[in-house]
């Protein structure tokens, strides 16, 4: 025989009959069988007596009266104001509700933030996701090719006005960005590529030229955007997986710190000054002009960070040859291995476990934790964990998540380096 379900409403409707139908009795007797005090049992009889069954539901416990609360007069004159003038924020409907009401008491500016988001007077904004802190220390630009610099110089529209639809049909509106390549010791412009899109594909082209001609460096400096950085597990990308799996190390700075990268920004000023102030009227005379200022740059302006000496006098290329085949990342022998499928999916245990896109045909290495851990390689970077110990719960899910790695104490010693 199944056990019979109740809830605390059904409790309430069987106290309230027992109570009508044995008015009689004894009402402490009555509460002590359902369990309840008599204050509590006096309660429920009144509430019914007034309004019937639904009074037995349970009632909000916000209060009524709220002594601090904002007049309603003063809640619909600031959403007057804002309704006159829709752009404007919180601090200035202040000032102007202060000029119309000299002797009132004004909300806070957040009080007045929070009025306009209950009457949807508020856009919400959107959120920006970034990719994963870097946590490990930036490289000294302590020799030529220890440090490699590159960024894409804001893009801007070819041909001297901009915006014409004339000049959009004869393919003089093109959008330039240009990709910059420098070495941090010597401040040697290694490339300054006109593209006309940010692309992996395209930017992959550039630095195989540079590798090519000069080697490969040991490091190689970004900011966090694309194609340099996703939102992938340890903010890696196919270019940077690429740079990997040649022995490079991808750093990146932190968000909003431009001067860790700062003497390749002080180039883009003087690039932008002198090559894009007008633009050019297309992609190819774009790219003359940056092919002039590279050899002007590199080979006759002296430099007051070098001694006023050129920084052609002080680059020399790598000894690291640019490989003519990939090489496979290796690890150590207690490591398991899987490859990724097309999918970014890695099978392991009994579960598949989804990476990244980005590492799809990628060999990756899990080595053994306690507590049922995997924690998940690719090359020397760390990029999550498996937690063998829900298997049974993920396996009903499509894929099994990375849990992302979060270091502390690396994210401690870049403060006290570069600061808060």
């Amino acid at each position: 025989m199944p056990w019979a379900r109740t809830d605390w409403m059904s409790e309430r409707v069987k106290f309230v009959a027992a109570y009508l139908e044995y008015e009689g009795s004894h009402f402490s007797d009555l509460c002590r069988d359902f369990g309840v005090s008599r204050k509590t049992g006096y309660k429920w009889v009144r509430r019914y007596e007034a309004d019937g069954v639904a009074a037995l539901e349970d009632h909000s416990r916000a209060p009524h009266v709220h002594p601090n609360a904002i007049p309603e007069h003063m809640v619909q004159a600031v959403v007057a104001i804002r309704r006159q003038h829709p752009r404007w924020g919180p601090r200035k409907l202040r000032v102007v509700l202060g000029r119309r009401r000299p002797r009132s008491v004004l909300p806070a500016a957040s009080t007045i933030g929070d009025i306009l988001k209950r009457h949807d007077l508020v856009r919400p904004r959107r959120r920006n996701r970034r990719s994963s802190p870097y946590g490990e220390r930036l490289r000294q630009y302590d020799a030529p090719n220890a440090v490699w610099c590159a960024d894409f110089k804001g893009c801007f529209r070819m041909g001297g006005s901009r915006g014409s639809d004339i000049q959009d049909r004869r393919g003089l509106g093109d959008r330039c960005h240009p990709l910059t390549i420098s070495d941090g010791y010597s401040r040697f412009l290694l490339r300054c590529h006109a593209l006309r899109r940010p692309l992996s594909r395209w930017a992959r082209r550039v630095f195989e030229s540079a590798f090519c001609e000069y080697g490969l460096p040991r490091a190689i400096r970004t900011d966090n955007g694309p194609p340099f950085s996703t939102l992938a597990p340890g903010g890696l990308s196919r270019l940077s997986v690429w740079w990997i799996r040649l022995g490079i190390r991808p750093e990146r700075i932190m968000p909003g710190r431009p001067e860790q990268n700062g003497r390749h920004e002080r180039m883009h000023g003087t690039l932008k000054a002198e090559t894009a102030k007008p633009p050019r009227s297309s992609i190819r005379s774009q790219q003359r002009a940056f092919d002039r200022f590279r050899v002007e740059y590199n080979d006759e302006r002296p430099h007051e960070a070098l001694g006023q000496e050129v920084p052609a006098s002080l680059y020399r290329p790598s000894l690291r040859r640019y490989p003519s085949r990939l090489p496979e990342p290796e690890y150590p022998e207690h490591f398991e291995t899987r490859v990724a499928y097309p999918n970014g999916v890695i099978s392991f245990g009994t579960t598949q476990w989804y990476v990244s896109g980005c590492l799809a045909g990628e060999r990756m290495g899990l080595e053994p934790c306690e507590d049922g851990y995997w924690r998940v390689h690719f090359a020397w970077i760390p990029i999550g964990l498996l937690d063998l110990r829900q298997a049974e719960e993920r396996r009903r899910r499509q894929f099994g998540r990375l849990i992302p790695i979060v270091d502390p104490a690396s994210r401690r010693r870049r403060r006290r380096r570069y600061g808060s």
